[in-house]
């Protein structure tokens, strides 16, 4: 019986042989795995492993004090002549609220340059391995079986198995292959995109010969999101696999990289995680461009840095990442948070937090950005950006209830707290520079009362010294700027990535460009988080929407009901550091110009054709952009062949192909069984198709969810058999 009740649909004929490829199957066996749900507030069960890995890289102790505490001690002197900036005459609240800004905002970048420091290090002296993983040289052999994950919700088929393609070919190339299948997991929710991404994904399986090898399963109802959706796929098959491999939507990896990732996991027994360093690539636009070109010539550095000193203490970033299957079942069993959202409920940034309970139930996690292989993708837009950085905000915010959990290892709190300050730093900073005007404001205006009550010989504001702020502007500027000036002396060094990038000088000047343009948007960006966490204070969820990936789609008016406010400030920042003085105009306007240009930067940003303007002027170009590796080559190909199609309506698409109908019956989900929760979708979705007269009546009735319902139903698929 189905869902409501009606009787069995009536057997199909078999889709013909061509379209079933030999030794297929939507699924392999189950081979269930126990993740239990591990609560935050009890101590961690470690199974008998000590607290510190065998992997745990010598002198980590040393590694830390020098970064950790070098920023600090940075941020001491800094704070010292901050003082003396604000207070050197009298102390006030005003200038004690600035110096405590200064005093965080400047730890925030001490801590950025001092990690940088390691990594020029790292870098220089070929680091950022370890664990037996060879750059070159001949593939180790790998054991086990291992599954690559590829979690998608509503996102564009063709892409998605465009770059999947490439990955799976990339594997083949190794001779390995056998050692891997492939599991395409979807939460989509659009019943036109599933249906395509069934016939995408027998498309796939017909152009890999990976039928035995090639799964797909979509689930009707999405708890929990991407976590839910893993932790899903864990207990259901996991025990089948030793280690598993996440994808995302626009993530490519070569074979080499997974194969040398996978050899290295069965080598070190005690390691639960192993991250690579994933480049941006395949950016279009302007924005996407500068970012793909930040990311490839400062991530190195950056990404060699924090391995340095995190060693076994890593951090997951989501995808492209190899991970035990058993280590993740036994400890990352995923908790709802206490309370309402947007601080309660399923955690969003759950990768964080996957890491840390791990590393708290004595597992090693680590980086090896050395490792080269790993792509994903930019968003296109300055405004897409900010509707993904919306999520991740929230999901960052929701740490502060993972904090207090018993038994986090101290480097896994400090990641959740980073995370946390990367977004409230954006406030910070903006309450940082309206204190600022206001005292500039105050001083400029407010006569003194130097014979009050007090009877001071000085005023009650804080009396700023111009050349001891200039002196702090410009170290601050130095400490900004220094983590690019080490890139660019790496790139020197670094025949390859030099030429890659146009040689010394065109080099150069990307990084100028880059920078200028990067610094014209920060204070949009500044607005943008700022927003984002008033927003979850004021309890406000962001929800979960698919991302945008591909250029063009916002208009000047989208931009002008986005950007407005962003502009009123611009100019009423400028307005009033015009009525202080010439010179404090002058060093406000870095700040004061992005906001006012705000509309025409995000329009001009979110440009194909200014990004492939600069790609003819030979600036922000990247290594993968000038001569591809074999793997990107193939899947920017395969996109070209694959992506972008028109998504055909579900209904019809079924009605008009025989066997994509036979595929999609053998990969329903089995029907309800008495006592399962009912789908109110599912029986009005079947009531309106009994009481359609012709089938173009049931589809135009149909809302999205109860075509979903009826999709993914025996008897609604009978029933729309039946509509003429």
């Amino acid at each position: 019986m189905d869902a409501v009740g009606a009787p069995p649909y009536p057997a199909q004929p078999a889709a013909p042989a061509s379209l079933l490829p030999q030794g297929w199957a939507a699924l392999p066996p189950a081979a269930p795995l126990d993740m239990p749900v591990r609560a935050l507030e009890t101590d961690p069960d470690r199974h008998g492993r000590g607290p510190v890995p065998a992997t745990q890289w010598r002198l980590i102790g040393l590694r830390r004090l020098l970064v950790i505490g070098g920023a600090v001690a940075m941020t001491g002197m800094a704070g010292y002549e901050m003082d003396l900036v604000f207070n050197a005459v009298q102390r006030s609240v005003a200038g004690m609220v600035m110096l405590l800004l200064f005093v965080m905002l400047f730890l925030w970048i001490a801590l950025a340059f001092t990690s940088a420091l390691a990594g020029f290090a790292s870098m220089l002296a070929h680091g950022g391995l370890g664990l037996g993983i060879k750059r070159s040289g001949a593939l180790p052999r790998v054991t086990t079986r291992t599954a690559l994950l590829m979690p998608t919700y509503n996102e564009d088929p063709g892409r998605v198995m465009a770059g999947l393609r490439a990955t799976i070919d990339s594997l083949g190339a190794t001779r390995q292959e056998r050692a891997f299948d492939v599991f395409i997991l979807s939460d989509t929710t659009d019943p036109d995109i599933w249906v395509a991404e069934e016939a995408a994904y027998m498309a796939l399986c017909r152009a890999t010969g990976w039928g035995g090898r090639l799964f797909y399963r979509r689930r009707a109802v999405n708890t929990d999101r991407k976590a839910g959706n893993i932790g899903e796929w864990v207990r259901t098959y996991g025990a089948a696999y030793q280690q598993m491999i996440t994808l995302d939507a626009d993530s490519v990896m070569s074979g080499d990289v997974i194969v040398r990732l996978t050899a290295a996991m069965e080598s070190n027994p005690g390691v639960a995680l192993i991250q690579s360093l994933p480049v941006i690539v395949n950016g279009r636009t302007l924005f996407a461009r500068m970012q793909q070109f930040a990311g490839r010539v400062y991530g190195p550095l950056i990404a060699h840095g924090i391995a340095w000193w995190h060693g076994s203490e890593g951090n997951y970033w989501g995808h492209n990442a190899v991970i035990r299957t058993a280590a993740f079942a036994e400890q990352a069993g995923m908790p709802h948070l206490p309370g309402r959202k947007p601080f309660g409920g399923a955690i969003l940034s759950h990768d964080f937090v996957e890491a840390a309970l791990m590393r708290r139930g004595g597992w090693a996690i680590h980086m090896v950005p050395a490792l080269m292989g790993s792509y994903e993708e930019s968003p296109p837009s300055l405004t897409d950006i900010a509707i993904r950085d919306r999520r991740w905000c929230q999901g960052n915010l929701q740490h502060a209830k993972v904090l207090p959990a018993r038994g986090l290892h101290w480097v896994s709190r400090m990641h959740m707290l980073m995370g946390i300050g990367s977004y409230v730093t954006a406030p910070l900073w903006l309450i940082f520079l309206l204190v600022g005007i206001l005292v500039s404001l105050q001083n400029r205006f407010y006569k003194p009362e130097y014979f009050g009550d007090t009877k001071l010989l000085y005023p009650h504001w804080p009396h700023v010294d111009p050349v001891q702020a200039e002196y702090m502007f410009i170290g601050t500027m130095i400490v900004l700027l220094a983590p690019k000036i080490l890139a660019y002396m790496l790139l020197l060094i670094d025949g390859p990535l030099r030429r890659g990038c146009g040689g010394a000088i065109m080099a150069a000047a990307s990084i100028v460009v880059e920078t200028v343009i990067g610094g014209l948007i920060a204070p949009i960006a500044m607005m943008i988080q700022t927003a984002g966490v008033l927003s979850i204070l004021l309890g406000r969820d962001s929800g979960w929407n698919a991302q945008r990936r591909d250029a063009g789609g916002l208009q000047i008016m989208q931009n002008v009901r986005l950007y407005w406010l962003h502009t009123v400030l611009g100019i009423a920042l400028a307005g009033a550091a015009w009525s202080v003085s010439l010179p404090l105009f002058l060093w406000m306007l870095p700040v004061t110009l992005g906001l006012v240009c705000a509309i025409p930067l995000a329009a001009l940003t979110g440009s194909e054709a200014a990004g492939q303007a600069l790609r003819r002027a030979r600036l922000l170009l990247i290594p993968e952009e000038t001569d591809p590796p074999p793997v990107l080559h193939e899947a920017v190909a395969y996109m070209g062949q694959m992506a972008g199609r028109p998504i055909q309506e579900a209904i019809a698409a079924l009605r008009a192909r025989a066997g994509l109908l036979r595929v999609h019956e053998i990969m329903l989900p089995p029907p309800r069984r008495r006592g399962d929760p009912i789908n109110p979708a599912l029986l009005v979705g079947l009531l309106k198709l009994r009481e359609a007269p012709d089938l173009a009546t049931a589809v135009r009735e149909l809302n999205r969810a109860e075509k979903s319902a009826v999709l993914g139903s025996a008897e609604g698929l009978h029933l729309l058999a039946q509509l003429p």
